[in-house]
Formats: structure tokens, sequence, C-alpha cells
């Protein structure tokens, strides 16, 4: 395991220099930090909460295997407790008058729509720079990602204060990227694990006859399609407004108008469910493209992979066959048979993959 991660940090100066050399070191420290569960299980230091959560994990793994067909690999087998509430801190980056983000290319993940930072400080200098030139920014923390089965993933000390659902659906979310993952298609791959984890909690839930919480669940995950579909209009109105040919002092004014007009159609919403605020956090800060991406990298092409999972009969096996035929496929090809009608930005370039 470590002759691995050696392996990877020596080549980081050959190909993106300081960039992977960091991230190289950061996943270093991940599986430095990480012990088996069995072993924290066994020690008498170990909290009733922290024992708690890991046995959760074990047995959700386990679901997910026998249940979701989701593979026995090595991860979430271990843990790690960091100290601190997210393992990175990933920056997406659009230019000023475009609703396609900037894509970087790395090794094994392929062309990525965001760079992931083990230190927060450095995205955000990261996320300065690219400000300073012009482009809309935005960063965000990230609780867990997948290596792709590259190495053993652990599961991280802060999510196990998560509720339940969330500390589950995290487990299938990234346990589906092993399962199926296209290099350099990150508005497939992501749609693909969010549809996995949530029909995954859906049955979780359903099994251990929570019928109430299968009832909430279902009402967020409703209310969640219908933020993204508010996104997805702006993103749409954007991108008519980007391709006008307009003076850019114009454009300028109208894109401000348009996040106001979103801002506004979030209240009608809010209304509309009662006063539900559960994205009041996301809406209070001065937003502008890259903040629409990053939630499109994961939810525009939801409403495709879904309708290819009732064409499987919700048969998940069936339905990661189905996809498979994709796998020669081009992102172009993929996003066309998967999301169209459902992106606002399919007449743009191909999409392209990371890790969540």
């Amino acid at each position: 395991m470590w002759a691995r991660a050696a392996a990877i940090a020596s080549t980081c100066l050959l190909l993106n220099g300081c960039y992977l050399l960091q991230a190289a070191g950061g996943q270093f420290d991940v599986l430095r930090h990480s012990k088996p569960i069995p072993q924290v299980l066994a020690d008498p230091g170990t909290t009733a909460a922290t024992r708690s959560g890991l046995e959760r994990v074990a047995s959700a793994r386990e679901f997910a295997v026998r249940e979701l067909g989701l593979p026995a690999s090595r991860s979430y087998q271990r843990y790690a407790d960091l100290g601190r509430p997210f393992v990175v801190w990933n920056l997406v980056a659009t230019p000023e008058f475009a609703v396609e983000p900037r894509r970087w290319c790395f090794p094994v993940a392929g062309c990525v729509a965001y760079r992931g930072y083990f230190k927060e400080q450095q995205a955000r200098d990261m996320a300065l720079r690219l400000a300073t030139r012009g482009d809309d920014v935005a960063v965000g923390g990230v609780a867990a990602y997948s290596t792709l089965g590259h190495f053993a993933d652990p599961v991280f000390g802060s999510m196990l204060a998560w509720r339940d659902t969330r500390l589950v659906g995290t487990l299938f979310h990234e346990l589906a990227h092993e399962r199926l993952y296209f290099p350099g298609d990150s508005e497939i791959n992501e749609a693909f694990a969010s549809v996995v984890e949530a029909e995954g909690v859906r049955r979780w839930l359903a099994a251990a006859g929570r019928t109430a919480d299968l009832q909430a669940y279902e009402a967020a995950e409703a209310r969640a399609g219908e933020f993204a579909q508010l996104l997805r209009a702006t993103r749409s109105e954007l991108a008519r407004l980007y391709g006008s040919g307009r003076p850019v002092a114009e454009m300028r004014i109208e894109k401000q108008r348009a996040f106001g007009r979103l801002k506004f159609a979030y209240e009608q919403l809010r209304r509309r469910w009662g006063g539900q605020g559960a994205y009041d956090a996301w809406f209070a800060r001065s937003l502008n493209n890259a903040h629409l991406v990053a939630v499109a990298t994961y939810r525009d092409c939801m409403p495709g992979l879904e309708r290819e999972l009732r064409a499987a009969g919700r048969d998940l096996p069936v339905f990661y066959a189905r996809l498979e035929t994709l796998r020669d496929a081009s992102a172009g090809t993929r996003r066309q048979a998967l999301c169209s009608n459902h992106s606002a930005d399919q007449a743009g370039p191909p999409p392209v993959a990371t890790p969540r």
C-alpha cells in the first residue's frame, strides 16, 4: 500500500507538478491514519458512538454487496479520523460567460470538472488566482471520495456523526463508482452513483421496515429534484444569454438579473414546501456560474439514469449491464443517450469525470 502511494508521488512532478504532489501527499496521509475496523472495534478506548457507527457501516457494506450488486472491494473496511469535517475541498471554475466548467486532465480519472485539494487554503488560493483572471469560482468541502478501488477507501470519522441515511447513502454512492466508471465523463459518473445511492437507501429503509423514514427520504429527494430543475432552467437561460453576442456590459447586468430571478423562484418554491428551507444556506451567498455547475455535475443526468433504471425493471444488475454497453462510446454519445432533454448545456462540449 505504501509502495503504491510512494510510486504515485514520485511520478507527480512529471505529470502535473505541485498539484498532483499535494494530492499524493494527501492520499498518503489518509492511508497513514486509517486502521482496520475490527482493530478499532477491539480497542477499549473506542467510544460507544464510534462503535455504533462502524457497526452500521459494516452492515450497510454487506447490504450493498448482497442486495445492490456493488463490489466487495477493500473499501470501507478501514477507519480514519482526520480531525476535520472535510477530507478534500473541491474547486470548480467556469469562464465569466459560460455554463461549462473548466476541466483538468489527470491519470486514471481522465479530464475532470473540478480539482480536489487536501488543504482548504490551497483550494482557495487557486480559486483566487482564477477569479483574478476573470473566472467564476466555487470551493466546497467534500466529506468522502472514491479512489475507484485503487486504494482501500476508509470510513472517515466525520461521517459517523451524520444521519444514517446520509452515511449509508454515501457508502452506496462511492461503491457505485467502483462498480462502473467512465473516465472523462463526470456528469454520467456522478448521476449513476447518485441514482444507485437513492435506490439503495430506499431498499435499505424498506428492508428495515422504516416506512415513515422512507416517506421522508422520498420527500427530500423530490425537493432535491425540484431544486435541480430550478438551477437547470437558469443554466439554460444563461447559455442563451452568453451565446447572444450582446455587449459584455449588458451580459454582466443580465447575468446578475438571472441569478436574482433564481433566488426569487427559490423563495416561491420554499413557500410551496411549507417553509422547508433545505437549500437556504446554498442561496445565502453571491451566486455564479460555478455554483450551478457544482450541482449540475451530480444532478443534471439523473432523470435519464432513473429512466434507464425503470427500463431495467429496477433490476440493478440489468441496469448495470445496460450502461456497460456504453463503455466504448464517446462521452458525447453517452450524454446524448442518457442526458438529452435534461441538461441545460447539452449543446456544449462533452462532459468528463472525476471521483466524488
